[in-house]
């Protein structure tokens, strides 16, 4: 990698990104540094953010709220697909990657920027997500990651950044490791680092405590137009007050906590904790319409396009030729996705509690036991003789 002028710093204004700023400058030799912060609904005021950049050293500090291109073009697709990694984690941190690394790169064009730089350590998925996804956009910038070779401690990097001028405020550090974005949040480290130790009550703040949350259950209807969710208890909303509601109303009931061991890219089982209420809540009512619009052995090959899809996402291969591939397939699936389902809210379980849809397949004359009856009833026997016939003539065989 030859002499690099001018980077686009990844930046949250914590210790890491912080140091990385003249960390590039002074031992990587970069003149100049730009950072960009991404709001995807952290709740974090970013102004303070984007002045430290500046106070930190770097040249400009952008700030770029994508919130509704996250919803639309990322958790969106996300729901189609019913995307669970290993059938529990509905990727809120992963699904933000690509997003940011998609907007790295657009300003890295911008501004003439000739690499681009994060503050990933060499642990994480993070950096895989970041790294291959800005090579599949523009593979001829060139990738920094200093936090992943300077070999710091947490506590030399804050010293190396008061050492360049670099305040960092005190407070009582956090034992664990939190990501947030409007989609949910990621806890880890601390006492969750034994997989064997229950979650203190502390580590969650999107769900309330199942003794706290209401004694009755209660009831959400929401619409969905071509797998797409449009409204909630029949009012439209965009997609970003529409999961913003629906992460307070499920959170309120405790819905969208999980404690799992999960695998991660680097080859090492990580213990991790999640809150995504509403993401739990869109992918159960979505698989659920589904089941009344979809034929069968269309539903059944989208659960093997789903596992691949999920685990595609969580590797860091959203700009991929496969995930394309696969896109087009569940966008065709979401013509007849069109309809509205009741979801019930209770001491943390989101469950199905009706469906309908003017394109159901569901035929009542069919199915019912009733006097509409309209089922052939007669036609069984000689079906079930053919579909029976393979193990007929086997059995006879084996049997002699």
């Amino acid at each position: 990698m030859g002499h690099v002028k001018k980077a686009v710093l990844a930046y949250s204004g914590g210790v890491d990104t912080s140091v990385c700023i003249p960390y590039l400058k002074n031992e990587c030799g970069v003149e100049e540094v730009i950072t960009l912060a991404v709001d995807l609904g952290q709740g974090a005021e970013l102004e303070p953010v984007q002045q430290k950049a500046l106070d930190s050293g770097a040249k400009e500090s952008l700030v770029a709220n994508v919130q509704e291109r996250f919803v639309t073009d990322f958790a969106f697709p996300a729901i189609q697909a019913n995307a669970l990694y290993e059938n529990r984690y509905p990727l809120s941190t992963a699904l933000a990657r690509p997003l940011i690394a998609q907007l790295l790169v657009e300003t890295a064009e911008k501004y003439g920027a000739d690499a681009i730089a994060h503050g990933c350590t060499g642990k994480g998925n993070d950096q895989v997500r970041f790294d291959v996804s800005i090579a599949a956009l523009n593979p001829n910038l060139a990738i920094l990651a200093p936090a992943r070779g300077w070999g710091m401690s947490r506590e030399e990097a804050i010293a190396y950044g008061e050492h360049h001028g670099i305040s960092f405020a005190v407070k009582k550090s956090s034992p664990y490791s939190i990501d947030l974005n409007l989609l949910g949040r990621a806890i880890e480290a601390g006492h969750l680092e034994d997989p064997w130790t229950e979650p203190l009550e502390e580590v969650y703040t999107m769900t309330r405590a199942m003794a706290d949350t209401p004694n009755d259950p209660e009831y959400v209807e929401i619409g969905f137009d071509q797998g797409v969710p449009v409204s909630l208890n029949g009012q439209k909303l965009g997609g970003v007050e529409l999961i913003t509601r629906l992460n307070a109303i499920a959170g309120n009931h405790g819905v969208g906590r999980i404690d799992m061991v999960e695998n991660r890219l680097v080859g090492i089982k990580s213990r991790e904790i999640y809150e995504c209420p509403a993401m739990v809540v869109l992918i159960q009512a979505h698989r659920d319409l589904e089941s009344l619009v979809l034929t069968a052995d269309v539903t059944r090959y989208k659960r093997g396009i789903e596992e691949t899809y999920s685990q595609l996402v969580y590797n860091g291969l959203w700009f991929s030729p496969l995930k394309t591939a696969l896109d087009a397939f569940v966008q065709k699936t979401q013509e007849r996705v069109t309809g509205t389902v009741r979801m019930k809210l209770f001491k943390g379980n989101a469950t199905p509690a009706g469906r309908k849809s003017e394109l159901s397949l569901y035929d009542m004359g069919l199915a019912t036991y009733g006097a509409e009856d309209v089922f052939d009833h007669k036609a069984a026997e000689g079906f079930i003789y053919i579909w029976g016939l393979p193990t007929r003539v086997w059995s006879e065989r084996v049997r002699g």
